[in-house]
């Protein structure tokens, strides 16, 4: 099975591709550039869901939900904002069909034409902050912590699936506070959930930084973002977190009345992650063979798989099997006992690795008589015979290395393909090669477009821990004060 996927090596995109599909994560749609998300992939994002929610949740945070269409004129209010997704706007215009009189089934209805169309949302801001002009009056509103789990539409001509396509799923937080510092720090704190999100559930090192001037959301005074290695050495951003300013409160006029007894526009932030980050646990880790997937996301942590010659050798490893599961369950592990007798124990190893879970354990009468199991961990694909005595807590354990050891893993790569240049020429010969690179960069738009230009690649962040060090612009050789991260992304 797994030699219908090309290798990594062959052809990165196609193996990706085919894997996405063979893994039965998700499926190209009737309507150009959108997904189906089947259930082993959708369950993959509910347990994205479920960490993000909790994790939104411990800081104060509660969903809400907000309408799918939004006026033209909303977007209009914000003028760099409309300028950022004007392109990528899909526009209801008419609200009714009618059969066509001439026998060519249904047709829309001239005199159904809107007033004012409507935008499928792009992004929400604009929608929400109308509507928070009317939940704000007062300081003691604020601050005002909303998230929503919803479906947008951003209509891209060139897709693939998770990464870019017409419509995704994501969630996107909207918050308003009194004060700048306040919502500053909101922005700081959502980029390390994200970042927490990322490493600790994901399995997936992650670098924090802030966008330059021309990668920042359209509407924004500050983004804040992730930066993922994927493993044929692109970016791939993960996460943004976005300081709004009062751009949004002063477009739709949302004032409250301070403590002081006067009327000020409140501060935003906006905050999001996709149903991209399906994507990138594809690339971040998985092998020719197919998925690796972090334990923590797993839909099944742990497949048991009987070997046996006969009916009696299978009913006394069920009950084995059995009571093994129920101590997992217990323990808080997912796990399946595949007795299915459509396919042989060879085929049953093949598609458990092509789905990417964690540890299998396979048991036959020989294991019984010898109260062992033979486990098998997927992300280095070796091999142990285990004593039965104990293993809950041995896989407890196990899956805990697993974990650790596909970050570990990631976080490898990523240093061995990160790189410090000084020059232009360090910079082209390297970026052909992939990975993330270093440089000096003199701060100036301009330059930045025309690296990008010569390059196709981008500043990916200005790194929170980039040192304060002296250099010169790899472009232009004028004076620059630290390095920025540069690299092809997707």
């Amino acid at each position: 099975m797994a030699n219908a996927i090309p290798t990594r090596e062959e052809n990165y995109s196609e193996w990706y591709n085919e894997l996405i599909k063979r893994a039965d994560l998700a499926e190209n749609s009737a309507v150009r550039g959108c997904m189906v998300i089947k259930p082993y992939g959708y369950s993959i994002w509910e347990k994205m869901q479920r960490a993000l929610d909790d994790m939104f949740k411990e800081t104060g945070h509660t969903n809400a939900y907000f309408p799918l269409f939004i006026p033209k004129s909303y977007l209009s209010k914000e003028a760099s904002h409309v300028e950022g997704f004007a392109k990528e706007c899909a526009v209801v215009t008419h609200y009714r069909l009618k059969n066509d009189p001439n026998g060519g089934g249904v047709v829309v209805d001239p005199e159904a034409k809107l007033e004012e169309e409507l935008i499928v949302r792009p992004t929400s801001e604009t929608v929400i902050w109308s509507t928070y002009k009317n939940w704000i009056q007062s300081y003691r509103d604020l601050p005002l912590l909303i998230n929503q789990w919803a479906n947008v539409v951003r209509w891209e001509m060139r897709t693939r699936l998770f990464l870019r396509t017409a419509e995704f799923l994501w969630q996107e937080g909207h918050t308003a506070h009194a004060t700048a510092d306040e919502a500053m720090a909101e922005t700081r704190q959502m980029l390390e959930i994200y970042a927490r999100f990322a490493e600790e559930w994901m399995a997936m090192p992650v670098v924090k930084g802030y966008k330059t001037a021309n990668e920042r959301f359209a509407g924004a005074d500050e983004t804040l973002c992730i930066e993922a290695m994927m493993q044929d050495g692109k970016a791939l951003q993960a996460g943004t977190s976005h300081f709004l300013g009062q751009n949004f409160a002063k477009a739709f006029d949302v004032k409250f009345q301070s403590k002081n007894g006067g009327l000020e526009y409140v501060w935003g932030t906006s905050w999001g992650m996709s149903t991209r980050m399906m994507g990138a646990l594809v690339m971040a880790h998985s092998d020719d063979a197919g998925l690796v997937l972090p334990p923590k996301l797993a839909p099944t942590q742990v497949v048991i798989v009987p070997i046996y010659r006969s009916e009696e050798q299978l009913a006394a490893i069920t009950e084995k099997a059995k009571e093994i599961s129920a101590g997992l369950k217990k323990a808080g592990i997912s796990v399946k006992f595949d007795d299915s007798d459509a396919n042989k124990p060879g085929w049953k190893f093949a598609e458990y690795e092509l789905r990417g879970v964690p540890v299998r354990l396979a048991m036959g009468a020989r294991d019984l008589e010898n109260g062992t199991v033979e486990v098998a961990r997927r992300d280095t694909k070796t091999k142990e015979t285990v004593s039965l005595e104990g293993i809950v807590a041995y896989i407890e354990g196990l899956l805990e290395d697993i974990q650790h050891n596909i970050y570990q893993k990631a976080l490898a790569l990523r240093e061995a393909n990160t790189h410090y240049v000084d020059t232009w020429e360090q910079f082209t010969e390297q970026i052909e090669k992939g990975g993330f690179l270093l440089a000096h960069w003199d701060g100036t738009s301009e330059t930045e477009d025309k690296i990008k230009e010569l390059s196709k690649a981008t500043i990916r962040c200005i790194p929170y821990n980039a040192p304060q060090e002296e250099g010169k612009c790899i472009l232009t050789g004028k004076p620059s004060s630290q390095r920025v991260l540069f690299a092809r992304a997707y």
